[in-house]
Formats: structure tokens, sequence, C-alpha cells
């Protein structure tokens, strides 16, 4: 018996192709547009198609994936359906995803792709993608591992995952622990599963909650900003083990003395923050402080993840809590 899987296109360059008068490529195609340049995917698996949106990746926001999550949340609950796909604009693809992992329970898969070169171009990958990913939504071996990301035959955790390059077809990545297995020639085949799911029930996200990438020579000024634009919370990007410019602990402090979680990550894409350097401004000094360290994770990722922590709670020692590893 075929396997059911419900296909929710949300946008991106996969529905994209190039108009003239524009001159650059827009939203144009409709999930059964999309779907019928798939040879096979009727032969393998029966499909329900939702128009969520025809969102480019940068229209996504935080509430739209709040929408999205309720909306897949109630698909999976019917007994017929087996897994979900959802197609999404790379450019914040990691986010949703990882939102959605937050925010679904349950071992039903549900998995995320897109594509890298939009309909009109040489090499458009959407289809490809979708079908790799609809079997891999279809699959017993994708049950109970979260959420999945799936582009260029390579099955990664959404908690890890991340965008690497501009176009590039293997632009995902899973930097530092790798992929969880790959699809090859119509076979999902895992060979490690995630050691931790986290799960925050939250209906709403808090909001506003600010991401700044530090550089040498920065000041508080960006965080006094945050603080003026009333911020709920702060992810900062960190230098290097997790360090930051002497003229920045002023405006961290300032936060911290406002009771507005700071959240500590690196702006480089692969190791995790720790108390390394006694400086001021060093990891070990803001730890002293009260800023939560956020272990392996990027900058975007911590900050989808406080948005959903502070709906859950304000207590600062909790949330510090959520971002332990």
């Amino acid at each position: 018996m075929k396997k059911r899987v419900a296909i929710y296109f949300t946008g991106g360059t996969i529905s994209m192709k190039y108009d003239r008068e524009i001159g650059a490529a827009v939203p144009a195609l409709s999930g059964r547009e999309i779907v019928e340049n798939v040879p096979g995917l009727a032969d393998e698996i029966d499909y329900d198609i939702v128009d969520f949106g025809r969102f480019p990746g940068p229209h996504m926001t935080p509430r739209r994936m709040m929408d999205l999550s309720f909306r897949i949340r109630e698909t999976l609950a019917r007994n017929e359906v087996d897994g979900v796909v959802v197609t999404h604009g790379t450019d914040t693809l990691e986010e949703s995803a990882y939102f959605l992992d937050l925010t679904i329970a349950g071992d039903k898969p549900v998995v995320f792709t897109g594509a890298m070169r939009n309909s009109s171009e040489i090499g458009y990958d959407g289809p490809a993608n979708l079908l790799t990913s609809a079997r891999t939504a279809a699959s017993e071996a994708a049950r109970g591992l979260g959420v999945l990301v799936v582009l260029n035959d390579t099955v990664l955790a959404a908690a890890e995952a991340t965008k690497t390059h501009t176009e590039s077809f293997d632009s995902f990545q899973s930097p530092e622990f790798g992929p969880l297995g790959v699809v090859d020639k119509g076979a999902v085949i895992i060979r490690r599963s995630p050691l931790k799911r986290d799960h925050i029930p939250a209906a709403v996200v808090t909001e506003p909650v600010f991401l700044l990438k530090l550089a040498a020579g920065v000041d508080s000024t960006l965080i006094d900003a945050c603080l003026d634009a009333h911020a709920r919370g702060i992810v900062v990007e960190g230098l290097g083990r997790g360090n930051v410019p002497p003229e920045v602990v002023p405006g961290i402090g300032r936060a911290l003395e406002s009771g507005i979680p700071v959240v500590l990550t690196s702006r480089c894409q692969r190791g995790r923050v720790y108390q390394s350097y006694g400086y001021e401004g060093g990891g070990k000094r803001l730890l002293d402080m009260g800023v939560i360290f956020a272990d392996f994770m990027n900058g975007q990722k911590a900050r989808i993840k406080l948005m959903l922590t502070l709906t859950m709670t304000g207590d600062i020692a909790e949330v510090r809590r959520a971002f332990r590893p």
C-alpha cells in the first residue's frame, strides 16, 4: 500500500520562474504545477497538495512559522497521513525547519526542502529535491528523527542544518556533526539519529528578539538600540569561542540589569561557545555576568529558540536551562 504524504507549498525558489519584464525570478508556480514536473511521484506516493503561500524566503516571519506549525500539526493528526513535506525558500529554510522541530511533537516525518535554482534555469533542482523529500517523509526509517531537511539527496536534522553557500546544490550541511543519512536511488538510508530533541509547546511567539553580529571595535550602540526598541531578548553572535569587544560589555550589562536575557553564540560556523577567557569581554566574564551560552547553536537558531522559550517563561533561570546541552 502506498503511503500518503501532505505537501505544503510555502514558496521560495522552487516556485519561481524568470519574469522578462522584471528581469529576475519571482514566485509564479502553484503546488500543482510544481508536482506535475516530478515524474514518478504519483506512482510511489499518494499525496495531498496544500498551497500555504508563495513567500520568498525573506518574506517568512515567526508568526507565519507558527501558523504553518499549527496547520501541519492538524494534518499530522489525521490517521491516513504518514508524513509531511514542506517546500520553502532556502534563505530562511533552516529557521522555519527548526521552529517546527521545536513546536511539533510526534514521530511522523516532517521534511523541509527547496531549490537552489528556479524553474527557468538549466539544472532546476526542485523536482528532484521534492521527490527525494517525499520518499523520506513516507519512509519508516525517518520516523522519530524530528523535523528533517532534505536537499541534494542528503538527510539533515533541522536542529543542525544550515545554509553554507549562496547557490551551490550542496549548500545545506551540518558542519559540526554531518548528515543523518542519504537518499540513494530511492532508498532512504539513515546512519545516525539526533541524540536530543527539544519540544517547546508554545502557541505564540515572543517579539521582538534581536540578533546582533559582532566585529572588531564594535561598541554598545546596537545593544542600546535594542533596549530602546523594547527588546524581549537579545542574541549576540560573538567572536571565536564566545567573546566580545570590551566596549560591548556595558550594553550587555544594561540589558541583563533590565531583566532581558542575552544569549551568546559564535559567528564561527563550527564549534561551541565556552568560558575559555577571563579578560574584559571574554567568555568567562560574560558567563559570570549572567549571559546564557548557546553551546553549538548558530545565531539564527538561538533566536528562534529564545522567542519560543520566552513565550513559556520569563524566568531567566528557566531560559538558561532551556539552552543547556
